[in-house]
């Protein structure tokens, strides 16, 4: 039986008394079948050019997050990323909501005197009253400005010979030495103050002598020793005064190193203000000439077409940063995402005071108009007053950090 082949898969089988009008027709649908399958199916020049621009998105992606983490002064995103996280301290949380607003934009940037607010758990979990903290994510160039230890005082739970207006002397000491904890030359005084025997809640003491040496050399940090004793130097009963640990006690009151300092990347100029910028520092802004010119070849300023649709003019537009579409979700506690805006739009001649000109802008535009000097172009709608805003965020260790970046958010525009 006589046999056609079309190609490597697809046959016509031909029979000897087959039709011609039934032979022709089936060659032709199966020619039309084959040209079909061909275009529905991408050529592997197609595939190649997808793969190349998918490659090129995710190379441009990958590089964008890389270079906003440079932003936030990080090379890679915490690896506690999707984890399941502890619950931030209350403190922690209490101190967001007290300098930024609910997009992060700080309310008043006097009332942190660094930038970054580090917390970090107690690692002993120890039923006695001492305490380990482990500073390895601190880097050696932050400058410590305060450091404070945190606990939390429970109610006493002996019956007590002291009426309500005693008070008990609680101490923190320096570690020097593990093994003479009893030894004046074993430990060193760092805090140290009066509290009512009978009072609960948390209680802050002021170490920064003693983290900034661990800072220095970190194989000094042998953890701290609290004591209490009676305003006579009697030890007390542990059972009288009691701090909650991190072994018995919920996580809301372990005890806890709060850290103040400042990474150095905050800038000399004041908070929303561009150097030249602020109504209130710049120089008066120098009056418009008139324009009107006489003698041949040329117009005067009523002739000069500048007419704009006010809404083409520089303004300030929304521009909102999503934690959760860049893949930030995992690690940061607040806020979900901010709105950074954005300045768009022309700047006509004449520059109104609306449109918040330098000086140097608005001479700039004068010689645009007059087109006195080629090339010239006219001055550029830029921020020119700029805000930072707060991130809580879980660091590589858990710990969770409260930090503030300047210059994130556009807060006017104006023509320079």
């Amino acid at each position: 039986m006589p046999r056609c082949s079309l190609s490597k898969t697809f046959f016509i089988r031909i029979d000897l008394d087959t039709p011609v009008d039934m032979l022709a027709s089936a060659v032709f649908f199966t020619i039309a079948f084959l040209v079909g399958l061909g275009s529905s199916r991408p050529s592997l020049v197609s595939l190649g050019d997808r793969f190349s621009v998918e490659n090129e998105s995710r190379e441009v992606r990958l590089a964008a997050i890389k270079r906003l983490l440079e932003v936030f002064g990080m090379e890679d995103p915490p690896a506690s990323q999707g984890r399941g996280h502890k619950q931030p301290p209350q403190y922690m949380l209490d101190l967001y909501n007290t300098v930024a607003d609910v997009d992060g934009v700080t309310k008043d940037p006097t009332l942190l005197a660094g930038n970054t607010v580090r917390s970090f758990f107690d690692k002993l979990h120890s039923q006695q009253v001492e305490f380990m903290f482990n500073l390895s994510t601190v880097a050696r160039n932050e400058k410590v400005l305060t450091a404070e230890l945190h606990l939390f005082k429970l109610r006493p739970q002996a019956s007590l010979t002291f009426n309500r207006h005693h008070f008990c002397q609680v101490s923190v000491y320096q570690l020097l030495d593990n093994t003479k904890l009893n030894v004046s030359h074993g430990k060193k005084l760092v805090s140290s103050r009066l509290i009512p025997v009978h009072s609960n809640g948390w209680e802050v003491f002021t170490i920064t002598q003693a983290v900034r040496t661990w800072m220095v050399d970190a194989t000094s940090n042998l953890g701290l020793l609290v004591t209490i004793r009676t305003l006579a130097g009697i030890q007390l009963d542990m059972r009288t005064v009691r701090f909650a640990s991190g072994q018995n006690h919920h996580h809301s009151k372990q005890p806890m190193l709060v850290l103040f300092t400042d990474d150095g990347r905050r800038v000399a100029s004041p908070e929303g203000a561009l150097k030249g910028s602020d109504d209130s520092l710049a120089s008066p802004k120098l009056p418009l000439p008139s324009l009107t010119l006489s003698g041949p070849g040329h117009r005067s300023a009523r002739s000069l077409d500048y007419d704009e649709d006010p809404e083409r003019t520089c303004q300030r537009l929304p521009l909102y940063v999503d934690f959760e579409e860049i893949g930030w979700s995992g690690w940061i506690v607040s806020p979900r995402g901010y709105n950074a805006y954005h300045c768009k739009g022309s700047c006509p001649f004449p520059l109104g005071q609306n449109m918040r000109p330098t000086n140097h802008a608005t001479v700039q535009s004068i010689i645009n108009a007059l087109k006195l000097t080629k090339g010239i172009e006219t001055p550029c709608c830029v921020p020119d007053k700029l805000f930072s805003i707060n991130l809580l965020y879980f660091d590589d260790d858990e710990n969770v950090v409260l930090k503030q970046y300047d210059d994130m958010v556009a807060g006017s525009c104006g023509c320079h």
